[in-house]
């Protein structure tokens, strides 16, 4: 594993080409929790139209959403695939925050980070990416969130091993980066959009700001 000491150079190489990404688009924390089930395993597209769904039938709400049924709120977002098992994830969390928190997400914000993200792991059905989402864009506290774009994009630079565990990944950015959450939210949302829009899994290298930077680069355009 490289040295850190070009990851905030990365950064701001990133910040200047695209501008700050202003994620998560959300009108609210709970929209962000929920926007953070409804986007697994389908793009943020047909995430945001199963939001809208919720929005336009006045369903958006913490204590509609734990009156209704699983199959009521499933019929809402089924554009985000895996419909089924998002909705009983929605019902889960809402009781969550509910019985946890008094229906208070700024009350589970001020819970100790770590307290907090073993809470959310405990959840059915919520993994790493999920919870560290929620942690950091519906509760701004710095956790750094690691998908597969983050892999895929440090692994082509040369800085880890692309078969690198989620936690092995997440310490090397805390580790080497100043602990804040405008940093973690800006740079996760860099990576996630030159992951679209570059660095896919066949690469446009020559569009991609990284290039001179890049190892895969280098070997691809051989």
């Amino acid at each position: 594993m490289k040295n850190n000491s070009k990851l905030l150079e990365i950064y701001y190489c990133l910040l200047n080409k695209y501008g700050h990404r202003d994620w998560w688009p959300s009108e609210s924390d709970f929209e962000t929790i929920i926007g953070a089930i409804l986007t697994q395993n389908v793009s943020w597209k047909n995430a945001k139209l199963a939001i809208n769904n919720l929005k336009n039938s006045d369903y958006l709400d913490l204590y509609k959403l734990q009156e209704m049924e699983e199959k009521e709120i499933a019929d809402l977002i089924k554009s985000s695939r895996f419909y089924n098992q998002k909705a009983k994830k929605i019902k889960v969390i809402v009781n969550f925050i509910i019985q946890n928190y008094n229906g208070n997400i700024e009350s589970m914000s001020k819970e100790n980070i770590h307290i907090l993200r073993i809470k959310l792991l405990n959840l059915w059905g919520f993994g790493e990416e999920t919870v560290d989402s929620i942690i950091l864009y519906a509760c701004n506290l710095p956790i750094f969130v690691i998908d597969s774009y983050t892999k895929r994009i440090f692994s082509r630079l040369g800085y880890v091993n692309y078969n690198i565990s989620y936690s092995q990944m997440q310490d090397f950015f805390m580790k080497n980066l100043p602990e804040d959450v405008y940093l973690y939210n800006d740079f996760h949302a860099q990576i996630v959009h030159l992951g679209n829009i570059c660095c896919k899994k066949q690469p446009l290298c020559k569009e991609c700001p990284l290039e001179k930077v890049c190892n895969y680069s280098v070997e691809y355009s051989k």
